[in-house]
């Protein structure tokens, strides 16, 4: 490794906290991790990290390094990017963490024609529906849909999507169709969902005429909190549920679900790319941004 590698290394570890972390973020072997901070211990001549069995910890000298070492690599990368962005390969890991139906149903029957286009790419598809330190868990972006709290990382919006309510044909045919959602208390169900951050049921929400958010008591006899297992429970009858679009679009073209009440669906929701350290952007973290907005735009409202 030359020294900006090192610097990069120490970087990592140093944000991670963990040698093991940094070296799968890196794609490198721990043993090259460990001996890049040894060496660089050594040509600066001054400890830069505790190291315990369980955490590493940033030494004084190390936190005054580090404060520099984020500045050059930002002006390496910005200087890098001037040249033959074009030309240059894109290579190396690229670890990214997506809600798991966006993974499954757009991200992974497309990822064919990325990896085709940049062969030396490789990508970690991480699928999760809660929040996830991106920093401490080594994330390059995290795709993210529904409002966002206060965070320091670089939020990159794509636009919205529209959320739908729908039932099977066999819940409809049972229980009739519902006209709206002042209706819902009484006669239906719907199929629960847990908020992957507090545990709490979601209630049914929807947009008055005068395009006030309204929700209203809606009765559950199931209650998930995973969006493969929510669709599940509305085709087995169980219950309407609130929805993107693109989510269950092929089972609304297949009949086996159907929109109801389109004039009172809930709010759209917002769909955002997050990622940290706006001047560090990679080419590869590049690439796979626009490809993703690309690939997203035919589901986001105009």
């Amino acid at each position: 490794m030359d020294r900006f590698d090192r610097y990069r290394v120490f970087l990592k570890v140093a944000e991670m906290g963990s040698f093991i972390k940094a070296a799968h973020a890196l794609d490198v072997p721990r043993a090259s991790a460990s001996a890049a901070i040894q060496q660089l211990e050594s040509e600066v001549g001054a400890r830069l990290l505790h190291r315990t069995t369980r955490q590493v910890r940033l030494t004084a000298d190390g936190a005054l390094l580090l404060e520099r070492v984020r500045a050059v690599l930002a002006n390496v990368e910005e200087i890098d990017s001037l040249f033959h962005a074009s030309q240059r390969q894109v290579s190396g890991l690229l670890q990214i963490d997506v809600p798991s139906r966006i993974a499954r149903r757009l991200i992974a029957p497309a990822l064919p024609t990325l990896l085709q286009r940049h062969p030396h790419l490789r990508l970690m598809l991480r699928s999760s529906d809660r929040a996830v330190d991106l920093v401490q868990d080594g994330v390059d972006c995290a795709v993210r849909v529904g409002s966002l709290h206060n965070s320091s990382l670089v939020v990159r919006l794509l636009g919205t999507i529209a959320l739908i309510n729908c039932a099977s044909a066999a819940y409809l045919k049972e229980n009739g169709v519902p006209e709206h959602p002042d209706g819902l208390s009484a006669g239906h169900a719907m199929v629960g969902y847990a908020s992957p951050t507090t545990g709490r049921e979601l209630p049914w929400e929807y947009l008055s005429e005068e395009g006030v958010e309204c929700t209203v008591d809606v009765p559950s006899r199931v209650v998930t909190n995973n969006a493969e297992d929510y669709i599940a429970c509305c085709r087995a009858g169980l219950g309407l549920i609130q929805i993107p679009r693109f989510d269950v679009q092929y089972l609304l073209d297949s009949g086996e679900l159907v929109e109801v009440m389109p004039a009172h669906r809930p709010a759209s929701m917002p769909v955002s790319l997050l990622y940290p350290h706006r001047r560090q952007r990679s080419r590869r973290l590049t690439v796979f941004m626009e490809w993703f907005d690309e690939l997203m735009r035919e589901h986001l409202e105009a």
